[in-house]
């Protein structure tokens, strides 16, 4: 389930954001909000719910001893 706040990922190869990863900043009526910030410039662009997957975040990280 993608929310605001959730990390995403664009999966549609025919948009210029392809395997872009952004923070969701709103959903509403199946459009997605994301905000992209790379270096000295942030984006926010609307995407179709279809044309995003959720990134595991969690992934990789090493517990604390």
């Amino acid at each position: 389930m993608i929310l605001p706040g959730a990390t995403v990922r664009v999966k549609n190869p025919a948009d210029t954001y392809y395997r872009f990863e952004g923070l969701v900043q709103r959903v509403s009526d199946g459009k997605v909000a994301v905000l992209f910030e790379g270096g000295n410039w942030d984006k926010l662009v609307t995407f179709r719910l279809r044309e995003l997957d959720l990134v595991e975040t969690t992934a990789g990280r090493k517990k604390a001893k």
